[in-house]
């Protein structure tokens, strides 16, 4: 049986997310990346290798990161109604990372993005705050439309790049807090699930012990 549990689960994982400023354009245009801020692709510890990259980057105004998604054979397609379903991305963060905690504080916070769907013709990104199962606190963050998205489609992929200002994220401070609790999953309708750290059978959503730890670094 222990063969079938995530192998991830057994470790504590800390990764590097580098300042950047000012804060790039969000555009959806994944070449001004380059690999120094590329996050590890944990899921390889699977054996199964990771089929999008991603992207992080910090500043006092907040998180940036970016998604490319390649070797795609269908059309976008994602649901508001049902976001948790088709193509999407989402968000965790905890500003303290207090790893020891099994229910979310009012720091944790659990933000969703679809690449389409939005706007009047629904070709624009959606942009969503959830709140996490068992939490014992909500967040106070009520207003995320600062939150920006942008997507761009190439053959065959799609980036989607998303910015977190400091106001959508409670208790923000990276000077005194350069270790804050991270985690992102991919929904990809291709390719399945990425998750950085743990996979949906170990509870990411109610539990941010399972996320990984970020260090702010410069």
């Amino acid at each position: 049986m222990i063969e079938a549990i995530c192998r991830r689960a057994f470790f504590q994982f800390e990764v590097q997310i580098r300042y950047r400023a000012p804060t790039p354009l969000v555009d959806g245009d994944i070449s001004k990346w380059d690999r120094r801020y590329l996050l590890p692709p944990l899921v390889e510890l699977e054996g199964t290798p990771a089929f999008a990259d991603v992207y992080a980057s910090w500043n006092e105004d907040g998180l940036v990161i970016a998604f490319d998604v390649p070797d795609r054979h269908w059309p976008l397609r994602s649901d508001p109604s049902q976001w948790w379903k088709l193509d999407g991305v989402r968000i965790c963060v905890d500003t303290r990372d207090a790893r020891d905690n099994k229910r979310a504080t009012r720091f944790c916070h659990f933000f969703y993005v679809l690449p389409t769907g939005g706007g009047p013709r629904g070709n624009q990104p959606v942009v969503g705050l959830h709140r996490m199962s068992r939490s014992r606190e909500m967040t106070p963050v009520r207003d995320i439309t600062p939150v920006r998205a942008a997507v761009r489609q190439r053959r065959s992929a799609y980036a989607l790049e998303v910015a977190i200002p400091s106001s959508c994220l409670h208790g923000w401070d990276p000077a005194e807090h350069p270790r804050i609790g991270f985690f992102y999953k991919i929904k990809d309708i291709c390719h399945g699930s990425q998750h950085l750290s743990v996979d949906d059978e170990l509870g990411w959503n109610a539990d941010p012990s399972t996320w990984a730890t970020a260090v702010l670094v410069r």
